[in-house]
């Protein structure tokens, strides 16, 4: 199933992204772990692009179990910064035998080694590039795209980047999802600007449970993403307690998707980081508002 069909019902949703194996030797706990959270019967998952140095071929191998095993829709993450249009036709092909139909396109991180080299000779140089290639070649995709609520890193303003987005929109994308963030009023405040840029499209609010402390600096590091100062006394009083801070993550986690579906949001993207533990606890403390 399409994602924009299923974003264009009004029933509040949830769904979940996990991650691939770096190594074949840890495919099987993956697989796992994977499987444990499509369990749940999410409205979709998304499986992300050679996470740390991975091949696409396991992206594909776990979204394909995903899709055929538990009849979870997927979504495979596609990236193409610095690769050929050959290399990209090749991935772009695996993904159809494999039955999937939503791709995520993304520029990607530019490969260590290659900051300095000159991009005008790339075949891709930003995520719109991937786009325009999936809708001319395989227009049947459902596409989405990336962006960021506080700014992609590399914008000189929110208009420069929300500009940036309108064209990348009108180049395809059916949807967008959000880069995390950890307070709701930088998403609504992202959502006016877009759609007074002529952003129509539906936009997927991304949100990641942070449940140890070590987590913190790293989603900062990622992201840049503004930390509340209620987050903050979360970390520094309960941090220090993996348990405790575990369900802290989780309560503040599950407090941002309620205040986000009570104000319009029909479908939140929770970044599971292959911990079924985790998504499941999300998923049982919104049962009943899911159910409604």
């Amino acid at each position: 199933m399409k994602i924009k069909d299923l974003l264009s019902k009004e029933k509040l949703t949830i769904s979940f992204e996990v991650f691939p194996p770096k190594t074949e030797s840890g495919f099987d706990s993956v697989k796992h772990a994977t499987e444990e959270i499509a369990k749940l019967c999410p409205a979709f998952m998304s499986v992300t692009y050679g996470a740390g140095g991975g091949t696409s071929k396991y992206t594909l191998d776990i979204a394909k179990n995903i899709k055929e095993r538990y009849g979870v829709p997927t979504l495979a993450h596609l990236t193409c910064v610095s690769s050929t249009k050959d290399t990209v036709r090749e991935k772009i092909s695996a993904i159809k035998e494999a039955g999937i139909e939503n791709v995520m396109a993304l520029r990607g991180d530019v490969p260590a080694g290659l900051e300095n080299a000159d991009r005008s000779l790339w075949d891709y140089r930003y995520a719109i590039d991937l786009v325009k290639e999936l809708k001319e070649t395989n227009p049947d995709f459902c596409i989405g795209g990336a962006c960021y609520p506080e700014i992609h890193p590399e914008s000189e303003n929110q208009r420069e980047d929300i500009k940036r987005l309108k064209e990348k929109v009108d180049a395809g994308c059916d949807f967008l999802t959000t880069q995390m963030f950890f307070d709701n009023n930088l998403l609504y405040n992202f959502l006016y600007k877009a759609r007074e840029g002529g952003i129509w499209v539906p936009v997927i609010p991304g949100v990641m449970p942070i449940t140890n402390a070590n987590q913190v600096e790293r989603a900062m590091k990622l992201s840049g993403s503004f930390m509340p100062q209620r987050f903050k006394s979360i970390v520094d009083k309960f941090g220090h307690s993996p348990e405790a801070m575990k369900q802290a993550g989780i309560a503040y986690a599950t407090d941002q998707i309620i205040d986000l579906y009570a104000n319009g949001i029909t479908n939140v993207h929770v970044y599971s980081m292959n911990k079924p533990d985790v998504a499941e606890k999300i998923k049982s403390n919104l049962l009943d508002i899911l159910g409604s």
